[in-house]
């Protein structure tokens, strides 16, 4: 990449200053390239596509895009002209010296380390233009692992969508111009010269693969462990940028990296890529995640029985078991529970229950009247005989207890209850959940309350404070990064331009170099012409059809006493020489209606006052129509007869 200096930049500024105003749709011309061709320009930036299409029309004289939309329908070779304009193959051996030397010495033995030294290596070049730096990294990675490892192991793939550009890259032939970047050793050691053209090394051009590919349509190639894209995502908007570094994404190993442009950086992909050196632009792959295994369902299996009998012995063994489980977690709940039949008699009493009231073994049968917890601490025969009459759960709040030697307890107590399979009640059960844990957080908790409300009323003001700086500085950061964004499109967008401009000064050095090998052969045919001119023993004045002179040989010179650009211009009929003049104007008219020749024998006076007798001869000059272009007068010193 070549830097663009203030000079260049204030050209181009003008460049694109002088660009006339453009009407029409430039979508509608963009949607017609898709119908008919199959590219689909519709995810370039704008400004960059709206000046390469105007260099076109500028090309034409085009004033509109329907113009030129009309125009490419007429002539269909003006497509390809189109997209060689649009893609811009602005690239060469090692661009950005300092960032392939940092790939180099720190990432490609990354990537070999990685790869245990012996599985293959792939990589993908992505808008790899005429191949400089598909070839590029192709002497990096031989320089790594030899030459024999790198034809064993590496595969490099390198994409474009410019056929013209992948046609060029397959031949992988280079004009000393070309790789005046590459060192020499690596210059002598992987490039043939034959004549003028360097072409790469044939052994290891087998190793990389150069094809057509869409970044934004077509699928990305898989498993990649270095992926080259520079100076590409810079052409794009914002959204097809995503969708390619998504793509980019998934064909890049774990362990990959990617390596973009100069103008080109990652700011909202944290998530995806990960910054190893942001100066140079290279980063790694952030790993996805991986699909989970799936665990294997265990399904019971199906007994085959041994009759009857058998049957009925598992069965009540399996209900003995049931029993002696459901026993077993009644008895250790977390809350005191006990249960009363129909007769109001102790049925059950969990441990928790035995040990709150002081239960035994004996008092199960016992009516619930002469039993201490049917009055302390509440009173619960008024709410068993509300659940018999209405069969719904009542339930006391904040009860509290001072059992004997022990400390105060608060309690909340249920009567819940119990039903048979038909609906049936069977009698029910009273819980006593211990609070008082509960209610003394409740109340430590309310003396914190207290406490924060006061320290809350000081942090309070200090918040508002806070907030409002906060407010503020995100305020800034907003700005700064839409700032950021900004200069980040305006970089973009100013190395685009310096791509482009490259480019047009590539075609002028060639227009350039044309004219001056054009002029050198003008100057040799001139040379030439004037050489025939005055070796010539004859006078030779040469005229256009009104009779103004064009040529004047030296003959002329030294026969009539007039310098060539003495009569350069001037009228032949007007000259004031030895010659009768007037007496050439019938037969050089006729030369001019069509005539072959017309001779005549005039008697003159040379520059030195001889008088001279003279043989002329008119002969049309042709030209490229139909008409002559002129006349030549030759004039001949002859002797009187």
């Amino acid at each position: 990449m070549v830097e663009k200096n203030d000079s260049e930049a204030l050209a181009l500024n003008e460049a694109e200053d002088s660009l006339p105003e453009v009407s029409g749709d430039l979508e509608q011309l963009l949607a017609y390239l898709k119908a008919t061709r199959g590219f689909d320009f519709t995810a370039y930036k704008r400004t960059t596509l709206s000046r390469r299409v105007q260099k076109r029309m500028q090309t034409h004289g085009l004033v509109s895009y329907d113009e030129y939309q009309d125009f490419l329908e007429v002539h269909p070779d003006e497509f390809q002209e189109l997209f060689n304009t649009i893609l811009i193959n602005v690239t060469s051996f090692f661009r950005d010296e300092e960032s392939w030397a940092y790939l180099a010495a720190e990432v490609i033995p990354k990537v070999i380390e990685k790869k245990n030294g012996s599985k293959h290596i792939r990589a993908w070049v992505a808008g790899c233009a005429s191949g400089e730096e598909a070839y590029t990294l192709a002497m990096l990675l031989a320089e790594a692992l030899g030459v024999e490892g790198f034809r064993e192991r590496v595969k490099i793939y390198a994409t474009d969508l410019d056929d013209d550009a992948l046609n060029r890259a397959r031949l992988a032939s280079y004009s000393s111009k070309d790789v005046k970047t590459v060192p020499e050793a690596l210059l002598k050691k992987y490039f043939d010269k034959v004549q003028e053209p360097y072409v790469f090394d044939r052994d290891l051009r087998r190793s990389i693969i150069f094809g057509k590919h869409d970044l934004i349509q077509d699928a990305p190639i898989s498993r990649v462990d270095l992926l080259l894209c520079r100076n590409t995502l810079m052409y794009f908007n914002a959204e097809a940028k995503d969708r390619m570094l998504a793509r980019f994404h998934f064909a890049l190993n774990d362990d990959g990296f990617m390596f973009l442009g100069k103008a080109e950086t990652l700011l909202n992909h944290h998530g995806s890529f990960l910054p190893v050196d942001p100066k140079r632009n290279v980063f790694a792959r952030v790993p996805g995640s991986r699909t989970r295994e799936r665990l294997p369902l265990l399904s019971p299996g199906n007994g085959n029985g041994n009759g009857h009998a058998d049957g009925k012995a598992a069965g009540n063994a399996i209900q003995t078991a049931s029993n002696m489980l459901r026993a077993s977690a009644f008895d250790s709940g977390p809350v005191a529970q006990v249960v009363l039949d129909l007769k109001n008699q102790l049925a059950f009493a969990n441990e928790k229950a035995r040990a709150t009231f002081s239960l035994s073994s004996r008092d199960l049968g016992k009516v619930l009247e002469d039993l201490e917890f049917s009055f302390r601490p509440v009173e619960l025969r008024s709410g068993i005989d509300q659940v018999y009459e209405y069969r719904k759960p009542v339930s006391y709040k904040d009860v509290r207890w001072s059992p004997q030697n022990r400390e105060s307890l608060m309690l909340n107590v249920k009567i819940t209850p119990l039903f048979g399979g038909i609906g049936e009640l069977l009698g029910m059960t009273v819980t006593f959940e211990d609070m008082t844990g509960v209610k003394r957080l409740q109340e430590d908790l309310q003396n914190f309350n207290q406490e924060l409300e006061t320290a809350y009323e000081e942090v309070q003001s200090t918040n508002e404070e806070l907030q409002t700086t906060n407010e503020e500085l995100q305020s800034t950061i907003e700005e700064l990064e839409t700032t950021n964004e900004e200069l980040q499109s305006t970089n973009e967008e100013l190395e685009t331009m310096n791509e482009e401009l490259q480019s047009s000064n590539e075609e002028l050095e060639t227009m350039n170099e044309e004219l001056r090998t054009r002029g050198v052969d003008l100057n040799e045919a001139y040379a030439f012409l004037q050489s025939v001119m005055s070796s010539l023993s004859e006078s030779v004045i040469v005229v256009d059809r009104t009779l103004q002179i064009l040529s004047w040989n030296s003959k002329s010179e030294d026969m009539w006493g007039l310098r060539a650009d003495e009569v350069d211009g001037k009228h032949l009929l007007n000259l004031d020489i030895g010659l009768p003049t007037d007496k050439l104007r019938a037969p050089v008219k006729a030369c001019l209606n069509g005539s072959k020749c017309e001779e005549l024998t005039l008697d003159g006076m040379n520059r030195r006052g001889k008088t001279v007798h003279c043989r002329v001869l008119c002969t049309p000059l042709d030209g490229t129509g139909a008409e002559p272009r002129g006349v030549i007068v030759l004039v001949e010193e002859i002797e009187k007869p």
